[in-house]
């Protein structure tokens, strides 16, 4: 019976050099590692040099549970860290606000001041470890919190290095932890780039991330399409606001799925570097050769764990971490077997860890740069991917762009339609599931997951409470009111905010400052 990838194109039993496009160039196509168009991977040496950053994803509780989870962690031999907030601070929210009951610390750990932040990172070398943080309508507020921390035990800024997510359009698309409207969001971002030029230069200002897209049921033609299409319109946006596309494209990166289909994940890594170069250079004229690469995060996939027979989840993430190594990611999070049950134990964070550290150090993947470079399977692969792709951003600039296509609907739909194949094909059997729709056991055996305590929420209440008491409230007064004016105006967004949180505004009072300004996002209906 005939297979189709995941975006739906046809998998021959066989490839062989005609398989191949007519005219096909390997030296066109594929060229050299480190070299345009990056086709092989964006370093000459990738992994035979060192391997990629192992990170991982954590937060949970209060900053003083996810403290010590973080110094675990580093003591297991992680290289960067990785911040999980919970949805009340992606939503710009304190702990105590009504809407906030119920979520405080759930999904991750709850941050409301610059007090928070200090207990988060006590006892972690700032300007030692990388810290990437998963946060977007609010990124600029936990960027300058981590700043000002940093300050305080007189790092300088300028030898801080990590990411910011930081990418608001998927939060349209897929995600929904959006703030403010399109238009004064992009204009945040705008703003961060050009302080983090200024200030935190060693910084990546952006993740422009397709992992949520994917997760929402998107097809690797899909994300990398959607993906960078986003990435299209932030670089418009910031060449709109003066800069010169080769100071600010050096930091932008990115963050992918991985999937089980390790074929057809190669090669939209592959593909996505492709299309990433040539774009920047072509419609952008960057020179800067690091202003071509795609450099990207990668999270095994999520989605693809099942609460049933969960350690069957350790294979799937083994296989999703070896489709991104072999894609050639730049860093990786491997999921824990059991967070499609709760958030991950100890010990199966620390398995997780594990499994990278083994396909680092174990197996001969990291001995030779892009492994399946002249597959016939994957360069094919690779080709068609990279047309689907292409044929979609282009859907979407005739749309006029990234921001006009979100707005009535197109992604969002397109991901619906490809999410619902997905489940009429696990429904039917056709997709297999194991231990789910084929070789299911009557009886789970029992598992203890990790719970986080209700009463993190109340804790959480009298912190806020002693903050507002004991600051000076005048001071934190007039710092949002300079926030309010530059929101209103075109000064740096970025200088007023860091005031008010030196002051010891919260996140949730900055953030209520802009809502009153730029008002909120509120969703178009479906395309």
């Amino acid at each position: 019976m005939a297979r189709e990838s995941e975006s739906g194109l046809p998998i021959e039993p066989v490839y062989g050099p005609e398989t191949l496009d007519d005219g096909w160039d390997p030296a066109q196509k594929l060229g050299e590692p480190g070299k345009y168009p990056f086709t092989r991977g964006v370093y000459p040496s990738m992994y035979t040099g060192r391997p990629w950053t192992m990170r991982q994803y954590a937060g949970f509780g209060t900053a003083t549970e996810s403290n010590a989870r973080y110094k675990q962690l580093i003591a297991n031999g992680t290289m960067g860290l990785s911040v999980a907030f919970d949805l009340p601070t992606q939503m710009g929210h304190d702990s105590d606000a009504a809407i906030a009951s119920g979520e405080v610390g759930k999904v991750g750990v709850a941050i409301d001041s610059i007090d928070d932040m200090r207990v988060l990172f006590c006892g972690i070398p700032l300007d030692e470890v990388s810290t990437s943080m998963t946060i977007n309508a609010p990124a600029a507020l936990l960027l300058l919190l981590y700043q000002l921390v940093a300050e305080e035990r007189g790092i300088a800024a300028d030898r801080l290095t990590g990411t910011i997510q930081n990418d608001v359009l998927k939060e349209y698309i897929a995600r929904g932890t959006y703030i403010f409207p399109p238009k004064p969001s992009l204009r945040l971002i705008a703003d961060i780039f050009k302080y983090c030029q200024a200030e935190i230069p060693k910084w990546n200002t952006i993740s422009i991330s397709g992992y949520h897209m994917a997760e929402a049921g998107a097809s690797p033609a899909q994300e990398i399409a959607f993906t960078l299409a986003n990435g299209i319109e932030y670089v418009r946006t910031a060449v709109a606001a003066g800069m010169d596309v080769d100071d600010f494209a050096p930091r932008l990166s990115f963050f992918f799925v991985a999937r089980t289909t390790i074929l057809e994940e190669v090669a939209k890594f592959r593909a996505a570097r492709r299309i990433w170069a040539r774009v920047m250079k072509e419609e952008f004229g960057a020179k800067n050769p690091k202003s071509l690469m795609l450099r990207f995060h990668t999270q095994t996939a999520g989605v693809q764990l099942t609460a049933q027979q969960p350690e069957v989840n350790l294979v799937r993430v083994a296989v999703q971490g070896l489709a991104a190594v072999l894609g050639g990611t730049q860093s990786l999070h491997t999921n824990s077997f059991d967070e499609a049950i709760a958030l991950p134990t100890d010990k199966s964070a620390r398995l997780a860890l594990r499994t990278q550290q083994v396909l680092a150090y174990e197996t001969d993947v990291t001995a030779t740069v892009d492994p399946f470079a002249g597959s016939y399977v994957v360069e094919k692969m690779t080709d068609e991917v990279e047309a689907l792709a292409v044929e979609l951003m282009g859907k979407i600039d005739e749309m006029g762009g990234a921001v006009a296509a979100i707005e009535c609907g197109f992604q969002k739909a397109e991901i619906e339609r490809s999410a619902y194949r997905i489940a009429q094909e696990t429904d039917s059997g056709e997709r297999v599931v194991v231990g789910v729709n084929r070789y299911t056991i009557e009886a789970e055996e029992p598992y203890e997951p990790l719970r986080v305590d209700p009463a993190i929420e109340a804790q959480q209440a009298e912190r806020l409470a002693k903050l507002r008491a004991w600051r000076v409230q005048s001071r934190v007064d007039d710092a949002l009111a300079l926030v309010k004016k530059a929101a209103a105006g075109d000064d740096n967004l970025l200088y007023p905010m860091k005031e008010a949180l030196e002051a010891r505004a919260t996140i949730g009072e900055v953030c209520d400052a802009l809502r009153e300004v730029w008002g909120t996002y509120v969703p178009a209906d479906a395309y």
